[in-house]
């Protein structure tokens, strides 16, 4: 592996770890151990899940490449999983509160250990099934999971204030630590122990095997309250009625799916644009330096927060400055239409992918 790998990775990691560091402690919370161990079962719990979902991220589509698929058929498969996440995200959550939050987390395992097996046969209809899968699994990773411990934390009589202690951590190690630690180890199982790119899957259907049988063995059900639930349609009724009073609100969510629709469209296009004349990268670290980035992001928008002097709105319009300028960049030196396969033109291509990841962290 190139040295710029590790000198992007390491000089990024030392910047988060110097903005972590530098957190003030002045606000730490007292809470009682028996809060202490829930938080930390939860936090077990979360880790895993999305470590059976990083662990991914970084292989989907260089797995149907090596099976032979080209960038259309990989486009449908990529579709297929995202408008399945789509269409089952309006669902999953009110039957979840009906049938019982544990029984749905239970059933994100199930579907997305199905999902991974389904990635060690070359055929298309049964990646096409893979997908389908892994959409409705998305959907409930978030949403099941974070109506459980809401549940939960209120059911045990915690402070509510506690509550926002266990989501940050989640936040830091599910959505960050873990996502990092996600993309070497898969590095490692492909690139160093040359168990092939399907290996990541099988490692991720462990991780949510293990954490089924932790969720089983230590989680109650909970469902939602009975008083507050609405059939679909009214739901959808609400929801328009509530766009069509408040015209913020359609532009919120105007702004929220276009910036989600360039970010997906960086999902599906960083494997070929890194390897347009199929070079041998290493995914798993790259997609870890990504994760890196993303953690910057989220930091520096953490402390943005905690200012009250800083309207959102303000440095947002820079946030949307800098991710258009991103993806910008391969255009204009001529990096998608005239592929370098150069060392220096690799390099070009990387940085600008890690530029997105910050703006986009920076964005949520």
């Amino acid at each position: 592996m190139e040295i710029f790998y590790y000198f992007v990775f390491g000089a990024l990691a030392a910047v988060v770890a110097t903005v972590e560091l530098s957190k003030s402690n002045k606000d730490r919370i007292n809470t009682s151990s028996s809060f202490n161990s829930f938080k930390n079962n939860y936090l077990l719990v979360y880790s895993l899940m999305m470590a059976g979902d990083w662990l991914q991220g970084p292989y989907v589509y260089y797995l149907y490449s090596t099976y032979g698929f080209g960038k259309g058929e990989i486009g449908q498969l990529f579709i297929a999983g995202f408008g399945s996440s789509m269409l089952f995200g309006t669902i999953v959550g009110s039957l979840a509160d009906k049938q019982g939050r544990k029984r749905a987390c239970v059933t994100y395992c199930i579907t997305y250990i199905l999902s991974c097996i389904t990635k060690h046969s070359p055929q298309y209809r049964v990646l096409m099934v893979g997908r389908v899968l892994g959409g409705i699994a998305t959907s409930l990773l978030f949403s099941a999971f974070e109506s459980w411990l809401v549940a939960e934390h209120f059911k045990r009589g915690f402070d509510q204030q506690w509550l926002s202690l266990t989501f940050s951590k989640a936040i830091f190690l599910g959505n960050g630590l873990v996502a990092i630690v996600a993309g070497l180890f898969g590095n490692f199982l492909v690139d160093s122990l040359n168990l092939g790119p399907v290996s990541p899957f099988d490692a991720a259907g462990i991780f949510l095997a293990i954490g089924m049988a932790v969720i089983l063995s230590s989680w109650t059900e909970n469902y939602g309250d009975p008083s507050e639930s609405k059939d679909l349609l009214t739901q959808f009724k609400g929801a328009a009625v509530a766009i069509a009073s408040d015209e913020k609100i359609a532009l919120l969510g105007a702004i929220q799916s276009l910036f989600e629709g360039s970010m997906y469209t960086f999902v599906f296009l960083w494997t070929p644009a890194l390897s347009p004349n199929d070079e041998d990268i290493p995914h798993g670290f790259i997609f870890a330096t990504f994760m890196l980035a993303s953690m910057l992001g989220s930091s520096i928008a953490a402390r943005l927060l905690s200012r009250n002097s800083v309207k959102v709105e303000s440095y947002m319009q820079i946030v949307f400055v800098v991710s258009s300028a991103s993806l910008l960049l391969p255009i204009l030196t001529n990096v998608c239409p005239v592929p370098d396969t150069s060392f220096r033109g690799q390099r070009w291509q990387h940085l600008i992918c890690r530029l997105s990841s910050t703006s986009w962290l920076l964005h949520f």
